[in-house]
C-alpha cells in the first residue's frame, strides 16, 4: 500500500521536491498536488521575459498538465487549501475537496507586500508575482500610457523594463537613493541607473508614495512632499513575505516563516515545508539555489529517512538585469574595520569591488563583468587569505594563474 503524499502549492520549490522524489523512488507515494493558480507548474523567474515579449507563456511551463497524468499525480488546479486537519490527517480546499495524507508538504511560497495606503484597492493597482499580473500589464499597455512601479529592487526594475517594451511611459519610485540595495552598492547602482535611463526609464528616488488617487481606476500617485505623478497602472514591487497564514491557522509553529529542522520537517509530525514559506535557523529564502537544495534534502529524507540535511550557508546572487550582468555576495558595504579594493572601467561599463577584512574577502560586487564571480565567492566561502594574490586579484582568476606560471 503506497503512502499518501499531499503537496500544497504547485510552485517551483514544491514541484522540484516531487521531481526529486520521482527520481529516487517513483512508486513510493500516491501523490496529490493542489495549486491555487489555473496552470501547471511554471518558472516564476521567467515572468519578466514574458512581460518583455521575449518569451511566450507556454515556454515557461515546467510541467504541463499531461506530465501530471503521465506520472500518475492527482492535480487540483485553481483550488486553494483552506484547512489542514491534522487530527484526521486530511486537507480541505475552498470548494470542499478533501484529500487524505500520510505525509504533507506545505509549499505555499510567499505573498507580495502591498503598501497599506489610500487607493490601494483601485483598479490598475497590482503586484508582479503571478501569470495573471503579467496578463493585466500586457492588456493595460494596449489602452493606457502611464505606468508607475513602486520599488527599485530587481523585481521592480524587471517590471519597468517589460512595461517600457510594451510601449508605456514608466516611472520607478524608490524610497532611497540606491537601486537594488540588497545586491549593489551606490556606485554600481548609479551605473545601473544611468544605463536604464538611456532606455527610457524615469526614476524618482528618495520618494515615498502616500496615496493613490482616482475614482474607480488609479489616475495619480501622490508623494509625501505633496507632488504627484500620473499613473494608469501602479505595480507594487516592494518585497515579499513568507505565506504562512494556512500553517498558522492550522496550529503549525511559525515565526517569520514556517519553522523547519534540517530535514525540512515542521514541529508537527509528518508535516514538512519547503521553499519561500520556510524559516530555517532564523533564515528565510528567496533565491532559487537554496530552495532547490531544500527540495533535494526533503526528497532524500522522505525516501531514505534523513541521509541528507539542509545547511543554509553563504549565498551569492548572479543576475542579468535588462541585459546587464551583476554579481554580489557577502558584506559588500563593509565598515570601519574593512577596506575596499575597486576596479573601474566606465568606458566598458565595468565595476568591481572586493571588501577585505584581515586579508580575507568578505563582500563582492561586480557590474558588467561577472566572469570571476564564482571564483571570488569560493575565496569568500573558504575564508582564504589573499595576501599572495592581492596585487592582481581584481584582474581575475586568469591573470592570477598566468602570473603563477
Amino acid at each position: 500500500m503506497k503512502e499518501k503524499l499531499v503537496l500544497i502549492g504547485n510552485g517551483m520549490a514544491g514541484m522540484r521536491t516531487v521531481d526529486e522524489l520521482l527520481k529516487l523512488s517513483p512508486d513510493k507515494f500516491e501523490i496529490t498536488v493542489f495549486g491555487a493558480e489555473s496552470h501547471g507548474n511554471y518558472n516564476r523567474i521567467m515572468l519578466s521575459p514574458v512581460l518583455a515579449g521575449d518569451k511566450k507563456l507556454s515556454e515557461i511551463i515546467i510541467h504541463d498538465l499531461h506530465w501530471y497524468e503521465d506520472n500518475k499525480i492527482s492535480l487540483y488546479i485553481g483550488k486553494t487549501i483552506t484547512k489542514i486537519d491534522n487530527d484526521n490527517r486530511r486537507v480541505v480546499a475552498n470548494d470542499g475537496t478533501i484529500a487524505d495524507f500520510d505525509r504533507l508538504i506545505i509549499a505555499t511560497g510567499s505573498v507580495p507586500v502591498m503598501l497599506d495606503i489610500q487607493g490601494k484597492d483601485l483598479e490598475g493597482v497590482i503586484s508582479f508575482r503571478h501569470i495573471n499580473d503579467v496578463k493585466v500589464m500586457i492588456e493595460t499597455a494596449k489602452t493606457h500610457k502611464n505606468a508607475v512601479v513602486i520599488g527599485g529592487g530587481l523585481l521592480g526594475l524587471e517590471a519597468a523594463n517589460g512595461l517600457i517594451k510594451q510601449g508605456m511611459n514608466v516611472s520607478v519610485i524608490h524610497r532611497n537613493n540606491v537601486l537594488m540595495s540588497q545586491q549593489l552598492d551606490k556606485e554600481a547602482a548609479d551605473l545601473l541607473r544611468s544605463k536604464l535611463e538611456q532606455s527610457g526609464m524615469n526614476f524618482l528616488l528618495d520618494h515615498h508614495a502616500e496615496a493613490l488617487l482616482g475614482e474607480k481606476r488609479v489616475e495619480k500617485v501622490r508623494f509625501r512632499d505633496g507632488s504627484e505623478v500620473k499613473a494608469d497602472l501602479v505595480v507594487m514591487a516592494v518585497g515579499v513575505r513568507p505565506n504562512i497564514a494556512l500553517a498558522q491557522a492550522s496550529g503549525i509553529q511559525c515565526d517569520r516563516g514556517i519553522l523547519v529542522d534540517d530535514n525540512l520537517q515542521t514541529l508537527s509530525a509528518g508535516i514538512y515545508a519547503v521553499g519561500e514559506c520556510v524559516q530555517h535557523r532564523d533564515k528565510t529564502f528567496g533565491l532559487v539555489a537554496p530552495l532547490f537544495e531544500q527540495a533535494k534534502v526533503l526528497a532524500n529524507h522522505l525516501v531514505n529517512d534523513g541521509i541528507a540535511s539542509f545547511k543554509s550557508g553563504a549565498t551569492s546572487t548572479q543576475l542579468k538585469v535588462t541585459g546587464i550582468n551583476l554579481f554580489s555576495a557577502g558584506d559588500f558595504i563593509g565598515d570601519d574595520t574593512a577596506e575596499s579594493m575597486v576596479y573601474k572601467d566606465f568606458a566598458r561599463h565595468i565595476y568591481k569591488k572586493l571588501v577585505i577584512k584581515d586579508n580575507k574577502i568578505i563582500g563582492i560586487v561586480l557590474y558588467g563583468d561577472t566572469n570571476d564571480g564564482l571564483w571570488y565567492f569560493s575565496l569568500l566561502k573558504e575564508r582564504q587569505n589573499i595576501s599572495d594574490i592581492r596585487e592582481n586579484i581584481l584582474f581575475g582568476q586568469h591573470q592570477i594563474e598566468t602570473e603563477a606560471i
